[in-house]
């Protein structure tokens, strides 16, 4: 790569944008409480120590144990050695998820306060020790993204577990999550209660994707009577698109158990985790540390099973036109989406400790697999010797003086990280740090979107776009405005930064001591070559230092090699007067800039604009090009609306060879609900055509 694109950041345009959306809601208005956390933390580590063949050996006491974190030996302050007698009498009901639907809000309206909270209240006479030597199993089934059939499939390979394996050791919770976490059964040893949560979810809970009430999420009116609606909503709208409030649930779940020191597992029935593309890799890390950090592994099962790829996919999609589709290009990118959408569930088992269960139709091997791993282990437990809140890994190793013996432990845990005591000068490095740290902040809701346009065969602009709801962001006591500080970076596959992105925001805070209601949005963006890159942007409102991150690929495609090259297709509800001064930026045309919709939630009452350019149409000799597109709306499989076909004769008068097309579609012609928009487009004189297609939510 040239070196001068390492620093090909293009000032193109940098605007902030506060866009209007609810009515404040009052306890967004309500100034959150300070909280006090204890400095020593306990870092459990369950171990399982084997021989030579491969059984578990028993008897070993803390003396034959080192524990070293960083290479600094750590003192064992408690130790335990766990094993599950599944001839023990059975367990009655425990309360433990009674409150996680209410994390799982608050979470996503106030989750310091969330965050400092104790999962288990200390009035709660449930102890540890009551649960020694049982089996704490989560049943989680992720409905949103399973058709009928595998919900079907899972339901009934969960029904044979309880009916034919289930211990009078074992006690489980059983779930779903869609839009939002529901809690079947709290943890308990009754078959029939297992068995009656089991029974209520029916084949028709299987949505795949929208969630069940996606189409009347949006449409519900704020009341009085639900205060926290705007805030949720806000959030609900970033979530739309994207993996987040899966991630969020996972998160959420392991936070609840973490003060259980005993492993514990979640089987985690879902369909693939591949969503809108605009997943924030930052969520992953959070959940997966939260995970490792309460002993809790997670059994990823694809319900979808054993799948064959066929040359033009399965009877979901409609078939394909010429040989394409037979070619091996067809194939990789059938085999791409496929491994794509498994790679969530492989990284979450993986780094916990679990196992992911995929393309087999035997679901029973999970609960077997389960079964074995949590039979019998050590659990020892160390305060950490460095008490500093950096955010970074801290390396764990575990070693037994006795040899021969193989010991199975986690790799580590990422440090916690203090925002509060933070001085001004140290800032810019706490940006910084959290620009580059592995595990960041996600208590700040953060959403980024990026788009690709040819500038020349070899450099493309590409619009970074970053929003951030207001309803987080607080307004200090006797202060006119907030202040946001946002630093972001797109790096190459080699890590090395490509492009930067530093803004310090003052915005105007009306009369309200949030920006509650509202969206910020800020734009920048960057010249890259064609290629794969990332772009990691960390943002923080400067009232109580509240921080979130957001990570995402960026590939920028070698359109000189498609048969018809297309830029990306840009939805945006709104245009404002472009910033002075020359621009590449093609969303900026005769004095406007329009401005990416980052939610793709609109409403009726918004005007919807759609921008995209085909670039190096046919042309006959001594002849114009003849381009022709259109847009069509369904919802479902039903086509609803259609635009009128747009021709183009002409290029763009710069040297980009460009036919540029801009619609603009009233939303009031669509009823509330989820919508798929399929851009038609033909080359007619190629003989070429493309059909790029963006889901939006009309409420």
């Amino acid at each position: 790569m040239p070196r001068r694109l390492h620093r090909s950041l293009v000032a193109a345009f940098a605007l902030v944008l506060i866009v209007s959306m609810t009515s404040p809601s009052p306890s967004a208005l309500q100034q959150r409480a300070p909280t006090f956390r204890a400095d020593v933390i306990l870092i459990s580590v369950d171990v399982v120590v084997r021989d030579r063949s491969g059984t578990v050996v028993r008897g070993l006491t803390a003396a034959d144990f080192e524990v070293h974190e960083d290479g600094r030996p750590q003192q064992i302050r408690t130790f335990t050695f766990q094993e599950i007698d599944d001839t023990k009498a059975p367990a009655a009901s425990v309360d433990l998820l009674s409150d996680v639907q209410a994390r799982v809000v608050e979470s996503a309206q106030q989750p310091a306060s969330a965050a400092a909270r104790p999962a288990v209240p200390d009035e709660s006479p449930l102890r540890s020790q009551d649960l020694a030597g049982r089996r704490l199993i989560v049943l989680l089934f992720d409905v949103s993204s399973m058709q009928p059939e595998d919900v079907q499939r899972s339901v009934e390979s969960a029904q044979k577990y309880v009916t034919e394996q289930m211990s009078s050791a074992d006690l489980i919770a059983v779930a779903t999550v869609s839009s939002m976490l529901n809690v079947l059964t709290d943890f308990t040893g009754d078959r029939a209660k297992v068995q009656e949560a089991l029974n209520k979810l029916a084949y028709t809970d299987g949505t795949a994707t929208p969630p069940p009430d996606a189409a009347t999420m949006a449409t519900d009116e704020v009341t009085a009577a639900d205060p926290d609606a705007a805030a949720t909503e806000e959030v609900a709208e970033l979530d739309m698109f994207n993996n987040d409030m899966r991630l969020r649930v996972l998160k959420t779940l392991a936070e609840t158990l973490q003060p259980i020191e005993q492993k514990k597992a979640i089987v985690y029935f879902s369909a693939g985790m591949q969503r809108g593309g605009s997943d924030n890799q930052v969520e992953l890390r959070a959940t997966i540390n939260a995970a490792v950090r309460a002993n809790l592994a997670i059994y990823s099962i694809d319900t979808r099973g054993l799948q064959a790829v066929v040359p033009g996919g399965d009877a979901t999609r409609g078939s394909g036109r010429g040989q394409a589709m037979f070619s091996g290009r067809g194939m990789a990118q059938q085999f791409a989406r496929l491994s794509s959408s498994q790679s969530t569930l492989t990284t979450l088992s993986a780094d916990t400790g679990g196992h992911a269960f995929t393309d087999t139709n035997n679901f029973g091997e999970a609960f077997t697999r389960l079964r074995r791993d949590m039979s019998a282990y050590y659990l020892l437990g160390y305060n950490s010797t460095n008490r500093t809140k950096d955010g970074r890994f801290r390396r764990i190793q575990v070693r037994l003086k006795q040899e021969g013996l193989r010991v199975e432990a986690r790799a580590g845990y990422y440090s916690d990280r203090d925002f509060t005591h933070t001085a001004r000068g140290d800032r810019e490095t706490q940006l910084q740090d959290q620009l580059w740290a592995a595990v960041s902040a996600t208590d700040l809701p953060v959403i980024v979107t990026s788009d690709f346009f040819r500038l020349t065969p070899d450099k493309y602009f590409v619009p970074v776009a970053i929003a951030v709801p207001g309803s987080y962001v607080p307004v200090p006591a006797g202060k006119d405005k907030a202040i946001l500080d946002i630093l972001g970076e797109v790096r190459d596959e080699r890590g090395f930064p490509v492009g930067r992105i530093r803004q310090t925001m003052e915005l105007p805070a009306a009369a309200s001591a949030t920006l509650a209601g509202k969206q910020i949005l800020y734009q920048s963006g960057v010249t890259l070559p064609p290629g794969r890159f990332s772009v990691k942007v960390v943002v923080r409102e400067n009232a109580n230092g509240m921080m979130g991150s957001f990570e995402a690929p960026i590939t920028i495609p070698q359109l000189n090699a498609a048969t018809l090259k297309v830029s990306s297709v840009v939805l945006s509800t709104q245009m404002q007067a472009a910033p002075r001064g020359r621009s590449d930026n093609p969303l900026v045309r005769d004095g406007v800039q329009l401005l990416p919709n980052l939610t793709r939630v609109v409403g009726r009452d918004q005007k919807l604009y759609f921008y995209y350019e085909v670039y190096d149409p046919g042309t006959p000799e001594g002849g114009a090009p003849d381009v022709r597109t259109s847009l069509a709306f369904y919802r479902g499989k039903v086509k609803v609306f259609e635009t009128p076909i747009v021709q183009r004769s002409a290029l763009d008068e710069t040297t980009r060879r460009a036919a540029l097309f801009r619609f603009e579609v009233p939303a009031h012609s669509f009823e509330p609900g989820l919508y798929t928009c399929q851009v038609n487009i033909i080359d007619e004189i190629a003989g070429t055509f493309a059909f790029p297609r963006l889901d939006l939510l009309v409420r």
